[in-house]
């Protein structure tokens, strides 16, 4: 499982939706927490994030908001050097479940159904720490 000072970003266009994550964390322990609204704050946090030496650890996003989906931030990051082995985590809702291939393709760590249970996500965060920390 992650240590409990794993720096952590959560993405959500919905704050209820962030609370809830970020309440869910800190029920497991976790205490370094970062926000963002959508993919793009998300992304200017994350290069932010790693230009100030505390790189986020962690990713957890939803996966369809505006601006940019979790998806396209995903395939983003992916796509550099610094981010290419950074755990990533999807939240989706049932009706996109059918588009997980596509991330499992795009290389995300684990995802997320929506609604969940806090032992369900405390599951899916052991099973992405074991993808990045063989």
């Amino acid at each position: 499982m992650f240590p409990s000072d794993t720096r952590i970003l959560v993405i959500d266009d919905m704050p209820s939706i962030r609370e809830l994550v970020k309440n869910t964390l800190k029920a497991l322990g976790f205490k370094n927490i970062q926000e963002a609204g959508d993919g793009e704050e998300g992304l200017k946090v994350l290069l932010s994030a790693n230009t100030s030496g505390y790189p986020i650890q962690l990713v957890i996003s939803d996966w369809n908001m505006p601006k940019m989906k979790g998806l396209d931030l995903l395939k983003q990051i992916r796509s550099t050097v610094e981010f290419a082995n950074l755990p990533f985590v999807l939240l989706t809702s049932e009706s996109e479940r059918d588009q997980v291939t596509e991330a499992v393709l795009a290389g995300v760590s684990q995802y997320i159904v929506k609604p969940f249970s806090a032992k369900i996500f405390e599951d899916k965060l052991k099973v992405a720490y074991s993808k990045h920390n063989k």
